[in-house]
């Protein structure tokens, strides 16, 4: 059982590399107008369907082979599950206002929102090590079925797939423009 100790131990690094510049070097390495042209020339579901096949064959890999592919696929399965969920919720964002050129500080708050994360107007370290947490928990819920070869390659596909779509379901739920409300006196 060394390694589920391994991998608790290692919860906390990873929470720690995502908050100090892990989250902005992900969203930086992200190209927002390939997101665009994605977006306009597939369409929006199609290109979401698309993310989230490319989360899924990610997740299958790193299932395969039971213990021997998991130790390693895990963390690259972790950063292109994350990966493809910023790209859907700038897909979303592109969609929704008109332009794709996403600010980070924004797009966190979007994202720490769309996990039911205390989302402030200033991006804090505090929101960033929630969201952090939250995503490795979502992440980590179907670790021991990945043990299994070829059963962890189902599992793990098919959880990072219905993962993005629910991620996309919520982006797609959140008011992107303030309402304006009249007060009568």
């Amino acid at each position: 059982m060394y390694i589920f100790s391994r991998l608790r131990d290692d919860v906390r690094y990873y929470i720690e590399r995502l908050t100090e510049g892990g989250f902005e070097r992900v969203f930086d390495s992200i190209d927002q107008l390939s997101v665009k042209k994605g977006v306009d020339k597939l369409g929006l579901e199609k290109f979401i369907d698309q993310c989230a096949w490319l989360a899924a064959g990610s997740g299958a890999i790193a299932g395969t082979g039971g213990i021997l592919t998991m130790v390693v696929g895990l963390p690259v399965d972790f950063l292109n599950l994350l990966t493809q969920q910023f790209r859907i919720t700038m897909a979303i964002m592109y969609k929704e206002r008109g332009t794709y050129q996403v600010d980070f500080n924004d797009f966190m708050q979007l994202i720490a929102t769309s996990l039911k994360v205390e989302a402030s107007v200033a991006l804090t370290k505090t929101m960033l090590e929630s969201t952090a947490e939250k995503l490795l928990a979502v992440f980590g819920t179907r670790i021991a079925e990945r043990l299994i070869p070829v059963v962890g390659a189902a599992i793990g596909g098919t959880t990072n797939y219905l993962f993005i779509k629910r991620i996309a379901k919520s982006v797609r739920q959140m008011q992107f423009e303030p309402v304006v409300i009249t007060v009568v006196e």
